[in-house]
């Protein structure tokens, strides 16, 4: 017996949310129903899919291996319903973007509200998390990122490089000892990332201060900005996120400036679906356009 759409579409709720209570919820059925259709899935295709544990249900081996086919099946779904709509290239519905904090808070809101008032029917989506996103159980459609990645059936499209600089706030320079060189820094308070709750080696800024760690540490990119605003110490600062607050200087620019890069990643799969596609294309331009404006008003 093979295994219909409609149970498809309850195993991947149940892939994506890891309990019957958070996928009945999108479903828009009962958790027992959730239940009893995975159970009759698994009997169709005689393999257990999820173990359950006191986090919840989790995929097994056989479950993994459907959940690659169950998201293409989803996408080609997707992909006919927008083509028979006559909606196909055309950016409707709702899209969901992972991304690490800073670019969240200081590049998204401005692109992705220029692309909303483009285009009236869509509906996008920001989760501002500062991890890894698991695009294959549909956390977002698609995410961006400061790394390619290193295994899945995925796709990265370099979307810019992007610059960093030591900062501070005015009030915090004129309170505290004079900066001439980075041997200076060991005496001023340092702002920066929780060392092991960096998720990205790329992340890593505050080594090349010299510093050891941080005494002042969050692993928000938010959080740490306002530190600087409220004129708390010292940090390696996005240069895009400069002119959102004036107080804030560059310090050093000559003895210390980082270049990183974002990457826009996606599922494989989503390539056959056009809309996403169209949203990727002026997502990227976007990106390009909004970083070079800001880091020129730094």
């Amino acid at each position: 017996m093979m295994a219909d759409w409609d149970d498809l579409k309850v195993f991947l709720a149940l892939a994506r949310s890891e309990s019957l209570t958070a996928a009945g919820k999108v479903l828009k059925i009962d958790a027992a129903t959730v239940g009893r259709r995975i159970a009759r899935l698994e009997e169709a295709i005689a393999a257990r899919l999820f173990t359950r544990s006191p986090q919840g249900y989790a995929l097994t081996d056989a479950g993994e291996r459907l959940l690659a086919h169950a998201v293409r099946a989803e996408q080609a779904v997707i992909a006919a319903t927008d083509e028979v709509r006559g909606e196909a290239g055309r950016l409707t519905g709702q899209v969901r973007i992972g991304a690490p904090d800073g670019v969240a808070n200081f590049l998204l809101p401005q692109i992705t509200a220029q692309i909303c008032d483009d285009n009236p029917g869509l509906e996008v989506q920001i989760v501002a998390l500062p991890r890894v996103f698991n695009l294959s159980k549909r956390e977002a459609d698609m995410a961006i990122t400061v790394s390619r990645p290193a295994a899945g059936r995925l796709t990265a499209q370099k979307l810019t490089d992007y610059h960093l600089h030591l900062a501070a706030s005015r009030g915090y320079l004129d309170r505290h000892p004079a900066i001439r060189d980075l041997a200076d820094l060991g005496s001023h308070r340092m702002v920066g990332y929780i060392a092991d709750l960096i998720f990205d080696s790329e992340l890593d800024y505050l080594s090349a201060t010299g510093a050891e760690a941080a005494t002042l540490a969050s692993n928000s990119v938010s959080v740490q900005f306002n530190w600087l605003r409220a004129g708390a110490g010292i940090a390696i600062v996005h240069d895009f996120a400069l002119p959102s607050a004036p107080d804030l200087v560059r310090i050093l620019p000559e003895a210390l400036s980082l270049t990183r890069s974002f990457y826009l990643i996606r599922h494989a799969d989503d390539r056959r679906v056009a809309r996403l596609n169209r949203f990727a294309e002026l997502l990227a331009q976007g990106m390009r356009r909004e970083v070079a404006r800001l880091e020129a008003l730094a």
